[in-house]
């Protein structure tokens, strides 16, 4: 296992959650699952946890973030 790192940059923290809600598989399924009333509330949530780690400066989005690289071998 190692630690990674990785930064999520975007236009916006909107344009973070449309390009997720149109292309990540588990959102797309958890909007789907939801009312209007729910989908809203996601997505207003969503945008405020990203505006919350975003350290860009410049009016975008920019999220440093880790996760762990795990190689498996057959032996």
């Amino acid at each position: 296992m190692t630690e990674r790192a990785f930064v999520f940059r975007y236009r916006s923290a909107q344009h973070f959650l449309d390009a997720f809600r149109t292309y990540y598989g588990p959102m797309v399924k958890a909007f789907e699952s939801l009312d209007d009333a729910g989908k809203d509330a996601l997505a207003a949530d969503l945008v405020s946890l990203a505006d919350s780690l975003n350290t860009a400066t410049d009016g975008t989005l920019r999220v440093p973030s880790t996760y762990v690289e795990v190689v498996a071998t057959a032996s």
